[in-house]
């Protein structure tokens, strides 16, 4: 469990505690708007993710947490039975969906195109939280090479949207004990 009281704001760099705690207040999933965490690996975006999740649901928010591969496998395994449109809609009715972890690993083409569909479900109806590794302008990369969809995706993700990029080393790195010790 990942709460604003056991985030580090003193290691952090490119967080503030004042933005995270306005954001904990939960206007942006009212208007809805979304949250994207770009960074380097290990420097809070999950921490943060997740603690804004727990807030929302303390504000009786319907909240789903989910690494970006482990959704793009759902959407691909309900396409193929025929299951698609009940996962939409169950996901549509998620308050707070926070897609983890974007830009680990690609996506095909029709995981890209299934992606970009379900977040265009939720453009301007739900909110969306993404962390992710990659600037802008790498993600194509991670959307099987496909400039026009990821542009519309970006375009809809960043509209209305807070972003928050993390600077610095990893945490866990600079928590590490040295070998032997």
């Amino acid at each position: 469990m990942k709460t604003l009281d056991t985030f580090d704001f003193a290691a952090a760099d490119g967080v503030t505690a004042t933005q995270i705690h306005t954001l904990a207040r939960g206007e942006w999933v009212t208007a809805p708007e979304n949250l994207i965490l770009a960074g380097p690996i290990g420097t809070g975006k999950t921490h943060l993710a997740i603690a804004l999740g727990v807030e929302a649901t303390k504000q009786k928010r319907r909240v789903l947490f989910t690494r970006a591969a482990d959704l793009l496998r759902q959407l691909v395994e309900a396409r193929d039975t025929r299951e698609l449109t009940r996962l939409q809609q169950r996901l549509l009715r998620v308050d707070v969906l926070i897609v983890d972890e974007l830009g680990f690993v690609p996506f095909d083409r029709v995981g890209g195109e299934l992606l970009f569909n379900l977040l265009t479900d939720r453009y301007e109806r739900r909110a969306i939280v993404v962390t992710t590794n990659l600037a802008f302008a790498e993600w194509v990369t991670v959307f099987a090479g496909d400039e026009k969809l990821t542009t519309a995706l970006l375009d809809r993700l960043a509209h209305h949207a807070t972003v928050i990029t993390t600077k610095g080393k990893s945490y866990r790195m600079r928590k590490r004990r040295p070998p032997g010790s």
